[in-house]
């Protein structure tokens, strides 16, 4: 079987991609397996020297890297460079610069009982890693949590959307030009039925970004198997706007937080609320800034298409739920006019949305924005919690005490204050959900550190006959309970410490 690599913005077949057979799945994990032993065995500057070399094929490449991700997409080249190819290279540059301290043994403090010892912990790679990448950041979402598990000393099976899979080949031929070991690496080709044979044939970790339905499945069958998972799922993220706020900037901010990628982001803008006592101005903001806005797939294009007819079908059925309940549409197109065989859809601001309407309460991901009032920022924290996702919220206002007030009741995995999105673009900031939105956190030196086992090491010189603790205890008790009383009691007995410790001491 093969893959068809279809560009959404025109319908044109590209190119056809050999599709993974389901029968190799057991030869990918012996041959990640058998690279992992050699792989793991190289010294951290050993295993850096590839990703600095990456790093440079990904600078020199740049633009044809920017080009694919596009053409794949259907967004436009600079949303592509700005968005997918610059956080990448980015994320690459974290591991090169901090992938050492973060990966070394970190020395911590011993406890009262094990004096004269040495306690640290250890972190070593878990293995094969399958890295399950989703269609709408191709790029980004595939080679951060791949490369962040082979600094770790993992083998990675990396498993691309089936929907873009020119960059998923486009990813096999970085790492071959930076002269990565063969199968360190390894693409697998394919839809549901491969991502679901190389779940099942039982990696030592798995890292998941897509939806939640196809997260609990996957999360179920990792269970099976204790495998460990991290699952990076939807959003319907809030944005709140507080009447003391830069309105201008708000809604500049909140245009682009919705429609950027045609507003096929985990992370985008999906709800709009607003102080009631601007709300008619801001709306006209909103509508003025959406108008504005270049359909197109030059590079002069603000919104190309969406990516998945699939999605498209998803906005509309959310857009005629609302409309059906009484929403005005205040920019766009009704469904009804959208043209069936484009995947180019208009971008959408509606007012007067229901709170129990789909597009309030599931994930549209697609470039709709609803708007509501508000008048108390009790309410405001009330509507943004009112969602079973929790992955990001912004808040504005130009009050940062009460921005940041607002920002710690928000059930989130991040909040940005004046400005939207861009959390996820540090990578020194853990990236993960609340919620319905996923489990653990990725990025940051915890991001490198999910990917290896810890290990708890306590050194001892060996210079002892034995320990205070250990048999025969007669004679001990008194001595262990004065020795604890003195060092925990309210005042510290340093005098009956020491001496209860000597006695003990005597004993070797």
């Amino acid at each position: 079987m093969v893959l068809v690599a279809v560009n959404p913005a025109t319908g044109e077949r590209i190119e056809e991609i050999e599709e993974t057979d389901i029968g190799k799945v057991q030869t990918f994990y012996e041959n990640s397996r058998r690279a992992f032993s050699r792989w793991s065995g190289l010294s951290l500057d050993e295993r850096l020297g590839y990703f600095r070399r990456l790093k440079k094929v990904m600078a020199e490449a740049m633009d044809e890297i920017a080009k694919t991700v596009s053409l794949d997409t259907g967004k436009v080249p600079t949303d592509a460079l700005v968005s997918d190819v610059m956080p990448t290279i980015e994320s690459i540059e974290f591991v090169l610069k901090h992938v050492k301290k973060s990966l070394s043994p970190q020395k911590v403090k011993t406890p009262l009982l094990l004096f004269g010892k040495t306690s640290c912990v250890e972190y070593m790679p878990r293995g094969v890693v399958l890295v399950i990448s989703p269609w709408n950041y191709p790029l980004q979402l595939a080679m951060v949590p791949a490369v962040s598990a082979l600094a770790g000393g993992n083998t990675v099976i990396l498993k691309p959307s089936e929907v873009t899979p020119l960059v998923g080949k486009l990813i096999e031929s970085l790492f071959q030009r930076a002269g990565f070991p063969e199968h360190v690496l390894q693409v697998a080709h394919g839809g549901k039925e491969v991502g679901s044979a190389f779940v099942n044939g039982k990696p030592d970790y798995i890292f998941f970004t897509g939806s939640v339905k196809t997260g609990k499945i996957i999360q179920k069958a990792a269970a099976e198997h204790l495998i460990p998972t991290t699952l990076e799922l939807g959003g319907k993220d809030p944005f709140i706007v507080f009447a003391d706020a830069n309105l201008e900037r708000a809604a500049k901010g909140a245009v682009w937080a919705a429609f950027t990628n045609c507003g096929q982001v985990c992370m985008s803008a999906e709800r709009i609320f607003v102080e009631k006592s601007v709300f008619p101005e801001f709306v006209e903001r909103l509508k003025e800034e959406t108008r504005s806005l270049v359909l197109g797939q030059g590079e002069d294009a603000d919104i190309g298409s969406m990516t998945f007819p699939g999605q498209k079908e998803i906005v509309r059925e959310h857009v005629l739920d609302a409309l059906a309940r009484g929403a005005k549409l205040e920019t766009g197109e009704h469904p009804d006019r959208w043209t069936e065989d484009s995947l180019f859809v208009k971008p959408m601001v509606m007012t007067n949305v229901p709170l129990d309407a789909k597009i309030m309460k599931e994930e549209t991901f697609g470039p709709v924005l609803p708007v509501v009032p508000f008048e108390t920022e009790e309410e405001a924290v009330k509507l943004a919690n009112d969602t079973e996702y929790g992955l990001n919220a912004s808040v504005w206002s130009n009050d940062l005490e009460r921005a940041r007030r607002v920002a710690a009741k928000l059930v989130s995995g991040a909040v940005v204050i004046n400005d939207a999105v861009i959390s996820v673009a540090n990578p020194h900031l853990p990236f993960g959900g609340a919620k319905n939105s996923g489990i653990g956190r990725y990025h940051g030196k915890d991001g490198l550190r999910i990917f290896c086992h810890e290990k708890a090491l306590v050194i001892d010189r060996g210079r002892l006959k034995r320990e205070v603790q250990w048999y025969p205890y007669k004679g001990t008790y008194p001595l262990f309970l004065r020795l604890f009383q003195s060092y925990f009691g309210e005042r510290k007995n340093w005098f009956a410490f020491f001496q209860s410790f000597l006695r003990l001491m005597k004993r070797n």
